[in-house]
């Protein structure tokens, strides 16, 4: 019996698919082929604007071990990640509120223990995904940098996925990375979009989107789209070293005034198809439908 069988018992065990999931809600999974590009700064700035546009949010840390979030937010949660998973807490009452209303489930911290979860935790997990059907119409998962088992599920099973890169070599080549991966032997790919963060000019940033969509269309038929530029910004790094979110503490920084362009273009493009928690279930315990 194959892995993705054993899921499948579990999850018919308890029940867990069950009639009436939402088929509306969008799951946004947020991605670097490397850590430290600012991956985690980008979901919790779009979380903030896309309640301000009057969407209930919900951010999962979903690298398991790092507290990226909550760090960011300056927020101390009362659970995280290990609390569900133990089922010593639902996934609804281990969410925390941060600024905005933006509700966060904590990725813990080095809760090393996760770094590649069982058949049995990941069922609860879906389990807990199907409670937050009636709480938020946007969810976000912010997945940890590189390849591991974890990041690639959550980004196959997602129906978008934002690739966030700098204008270094080695990150723009890891983005390559992960995208590839996840063009291996999959039939239901997401909608690839880029966000070149961290450039000195908005020619920079397009001609790194450029290199990327080349070697993407050419080697992987891969065609992504270009969701935005992010410039260096030192109002972000001194939002950073506050543990407060750039948008909120310097709204007008350039920083900011940019990633509320990309929460727009996320709310407002076309030939999106939200497919719902229910599908994002379904994939992420392998059932082909």
């Amino acid at each position: 019996m194959d892995q993705a069988e054993k899921l499948r018992n579990l999850v018919a065990k308890h029940e867990i698919i069950r009639p009436g999931l939402s088929t509306t809600m969008r799951v946004i999974a947020i991605t670097s082929g490397k850590g430290g590009v600012g991956k985690t700064n980008l979901a919790i700035n779009l979380g903030i604007y896309l309640t301000r546009a009057n969407k209930r949010v919900v951010v999962v840390d979903a690298d398991f071990g790092l507290a990226n979030v909550e760090v960011l937010l300056g927020v101390s949660p009362r659970y995280s990640f290990k609390d569900v998973l133990t089922s010593e807490v639902s996934i609804v009452d281990a969410l925390t509120t941060g600024p905005e209303g933006v509700r966060f489930l904590s990725g813990g911290s080095g809760l090393t223990q996760l770094a590649d979860i069982t058949d049995s935790q990941m069922a609860i997990l879906i389990a807990g995904f199907t409670q937050l059907d009636s709480l938020a119409d946007i969810l976000i998962i912010d997945t940890g940098a590189g390849m591991s088992k974890n990041v690639t599920n959550f980004l196959k099973a997602a129906h978008e996925t934002i690739v966030v890169t700098t204008s270094d070599p080695t990150s723009v080549t890891d983005a390559y990375a992960i995208i590839k991966i996840m063009t291996e032997n999959s039939t239901n790919l997401p909608r690839f979009r880029i966000v070149v963060n961290r450039v000195e000019t908005q020619k920079e940033g397009t001609e790194v989107f450029s290199r990327l969509y080349r070697v993407c269309n050419r080697f992987l038929d891969v065609k992504p789209v270009n969701l935005g530029i992010i410039p260096y910004d030192k109002y972000l790094i001194r939002a950073v070293k506050s543990q407060e979110p750039v948008s909120l503490m310097y709204p007008y920084s350039e920083s900011s005034r940019s990633i509320e362009i990309i929460s727009r273009r996320l709310l407002h493009e076309t030939g999106v198809e939200s497919t719902g928690i229910k599908q994002f279930i379904e994939r992420l315990i392998g059932i082909k439908k």
